[in-house]
């Protein structure tokens, strides 16, 4: 089996169930986003699953378990990625998951915690 044309288990994390077994033509990391049946899903996590065959393992299953969400609004494109949110605050966790520690659901627009990354605190 080729890897753009392995079975993938997709696995909702609370509550915990799977939701489907598909054909991914793409090798989706912590942090993406997928679409499956018009409801979006944040990755969590990976797990690859090996089977032994005469000569060695082969990859023969990957399991995503997700977690419901909305797709993002806010991203930004911080050290070759996309990240949540304004990567330029000082707070911004520059992660594809969690926002920042102080608003992480958002938005970044408006924020009362805004401070840009290069500004000195004032005391």
């Amino acid at each position: 089996m080729e890897a753009e044309s392995l079975l993938t288990e997709i696995i909702l994390t609370d509550p915990h169930q799977t939701l489907g077994k598909i054909q991914l033509d793409w090798m989706p990391q912590p942090g993406n986003y997928l679409e499956l049946q018009g409801r979006t899903y944040a990755v969590l996590e990976r797990h690859h699953h090996y089977q032994y065959k005469v000569g060695g393992y082969c990859l023969n299953k990957i399991s995503l378990y997700v977690q419901s969400t909305q797709p993002p609004s806010e991203t930004s494109w911080f050290d070759g990625r996309w990240v949540l949110g304004d990567s330029n605050c000082h707070f911004n966790a520059h992660s594809e998951i969690i926002r920042c520690g102080v608003n992480p659901n958002g938005p970044c627009e408006g924020c009362r915690f805004y401070e840009p990354r290069n500004h000195p605190k004032s005391r």
